[in-house]
């Protein structure tokens, strides 16, 4: 049959159609009437407002310039840096924290972070000569790039050498190391020689006085340290906030060992040590926890719908989950055209299984609509695309036909919303992890919060962290991205990496981190069982929840106001967003004596503490035990 006889029975179907009821007067019309086959839902059409991109419009500084002096200083000598990348760091690893370019208000503080540089083309004599007493005298200052103004002396070595490596190596025996006891913590990666775009500028510290805290592959000093009675200097010679956006930003070029699977801390190795450094400085600091509830490991157990069997199948998931006391995340392709990947699946039989789902307490994000491998190069599009309009077709795995990236988000959720009771999608998985640079501010435009669409190695962290508008270093987003631990995809079958799994869980828990699964429902047998083997020998220590569940947890996290006040005895929280299970980690000696206002239910074990529901300003307030 012809083209032009194809285009004549599909006008002529939608005449008759339109002659007994309308366009949206039916359930469904034969695939064999429509080029692509596609299916159509009855009076459903949409979404029918524009989505619309706002233009990149840089973060400043001064909106982190607030807090008391019990947080960390970042004194801030070059605003055209990857200044953001740090700051987002230290929200994710809980270091409270304030940024500032006066050196006499950074100098209020007990630690110092001076970013990205210290020289004496960056910063006066007066700042040079202020931060050296005090790093002399009474408090801790770490450097980021030493290069000059007489600092040399300050930090305990003779030159900085320019240079590019690729491996950084602890010395563990130190106490501020002695936590990175994996070996992919003791020696990290922070450049690839194989690919030029990722050897990371850095500084070697020539003739340290003191034995460094870190080395570079050549043995060359990376990160030295110099003690005084009363104070510490700590010279780092890489650019922090620059690697951490390489991470952040999903363009860190090879410096992973490895894609997925695996244990890869690089970011979260330098954080702690920066964590490490702010509580050696001060004794009453506070560092709010990483994970819910003051438990070791945070867990989402999420699944990738984007198979004719898998919604089906995902209904004896979602059960033995609730079996098992929580809720897990179904990323589903809303396929309702037939084409080279698969055929319908989102139509009026899979509609049923998604409601039962929900009826099981699992939540629903969105898979895309076309599982394109090409979505990383699709046209951003016009932000009016509906269904059933909207027609992506995949030809191939190296083309797909009119999709759009915000076609694929827009319309992927408002089908999922309309068919899932109370609807509100907010969680996004594109297919393959395909990920485009302007995939952070669509997501924002078409009213998603949290994405998972990198994997934890790429990203060279097992914690979440906030995205940016282009996966750039200028905008911050009120989008959070959690990266994937584990696939099933990979060799050997999922069943067969249980305990390879459980490894990788109790490494990322020593430090409170994240643990996202992707597992494919297209079969039961050795993944369903892989699952119920993996949450019995983690669950002691974890928390669980869905994307949605651990997303809004951390977004509220993320806003936290932390300041120590009253002679370090009292805790002033603001809280912008009602959080529940924050846990905060406090001085060894103090108990929690009374909160303000009263009432607040609040447990202490040890020096974890934590806060069942909050909102607002809240003190903890605390008395020095015996």
């Amino acid at each position: 049959m012809s083209s032009n006889h194809r285009a004549l029975l599909r006008a002529l179907a939608v005449l008759t159609l339109l002659g007994v009821g309308g366009w949206y007067g039916f359930q469904f019309v034969k695939n064999t009437l429509f080029d692509p086959p596609m299916y159509l839902f009855e009076g459903v059409a949409g979404p029918l407002e524009k989505s619309v991109v706002p233009p990149e419009t840089p973060t400043t500084w001064t909106q982190f310039d607030q807090g008391g002096a019990g947080r960390l200083a970042l004194l801030l000598t070059d605003t055209n840096s990857a200044w953001l990348g740090l700051a987002h760091g230290l929200k994710s690893i809980g270091v409270p924290f304030r940024i500032t370019r006066d050196y006499r208000e950074a100098i209020k503080h007990k630690t110092v972070l001076v970013y990205p540089v210290i020289s004496g083309s960056a910063m006066d004599a007066a700042a040079l000569q202020a931060i050296a007493r005090f790093a002399r005298e009474r408090g801790t200052l770490i450097g980021g790039y030493v290069l000059g103004g007489g600092m040399n002396e300050v930090f305990g070595f003779d030159d900085a050498v320019p240079a590019k490596h690729t491996d950084m190596r602890f010395d563990t025996s130190q106490a501020l190391a002695s936590a990175f006891t994996d070996p992919k913590e003791k020696a990290i990666r922070i450049g690839n020689a194989a690919r030029p775009a990722a050897q990371v500028g850095s500084y070697s510290y020539t003739r340290p006085s003191q034995p460094p805290l870190a080395v570079f592959g050549d043995g060359s000093a990376a990160i030295t340290q110099k003690k005084f009675d009363n104070g510490r200097a700590y010279a780092l010679g890489i650019d922090l906030g620059f690697l951490l956006m390489q991470g952040y930003t999903n363009r860190e070029d090879g410096i992973a060992r490895s894609y997925v699977n695996d244990f890869e801390p690089s970011l979260d190795v330098l954080l702690r040590l920066v964590k490490n450094m702010y509580l050696e400085a001060d004794a009453d600091a506070v560092i709010l926890h990483t994970v819910p509830y003051g438990k070791s490991l945070s867990v989402v157990m999420s699944h990738d719908i984007d198979y004719a069997r898998s919604l089906k199948n995902a209904v004896k998931y979602a059960e033995l989950e609730k079996n098992q006391g929580f809720a897990a995340t179904y990323f589903i392709q809303v396929k309702y055209i037939k084409d080279w990947n698969d055929d319908i699946f989102f139509n009026a039989e899979g509609v049923t299984y998604l409601k039962a789902l929900r009826a099981l307490g699992a939540e629903v994000g969105s898979h895309s609509v076309s599982h394109s491998r090409r979505m990383n190069k699709f046209p951003l599009g016009s932000g009016a695309e509906q269904y059933p309009g909207y027609q992506p077709f995949v030809k191939n795995q190296d083309e797909t036909r009119n999709a759009t990236l915000l076609g694929e988000l827009r319309v992927g959720k408002f089908m999922l919303d309309t068919f899932t009771p109370g609807g509100n999608v907010i969680s996004f998985r594109p297919g393959h992890l395909r990920n485009p640079y302007a995939l952070p501010q669509a997501l924002h435009a078409t009213g998603y919060r949290f994405s998972s669409s990198v994997t934890a190695n790429n990203s060279l962290t097992h914690l979440p962290f906030q995205l940016t508008h282009n996966r750039g270093a200028k905008h911050e987003l009120g989008i959070f991205e959690f990266p994937v631990t584990v696939e099933d995809e990979a060799p050997p079958k999922l069943g067969e990496r249980l305990n390879a799994a459980i490894e990788l869980a109790q490494k990322i828990s020593r430090y409170g981190g994240s643990f996202i699964t992707l597992i494919h429902t297209d079969v039961l047998d050795h993944k369903i069982e892989f699952q119920r083997g993996f949450v019995v020998a983690v669950k002691p220590y974890s928390w669980f929840g869905s994307l949605r569940e651990f997303g809004d947890w951390w977004s509220a996290r993320n806003q936290i106001g932390c300041d120590v006040e009253n002679n370090e005895l009292t805790v002033r929280l603001t809280i912008p967003e009602t959080i529940n299970g924050l846990s905060l980690q406090v001085p060894a000696g103090l108990q929690l004596s009374a909160t303000e206002p009263a009432g607040v239910a609040v447990t202490q074990n040890g020096n974890q503490v934590v806060i069942e529901s909050a909102q607002g300003t809240v003190k903890l307030l605390f008395r020095r035990g015996k």
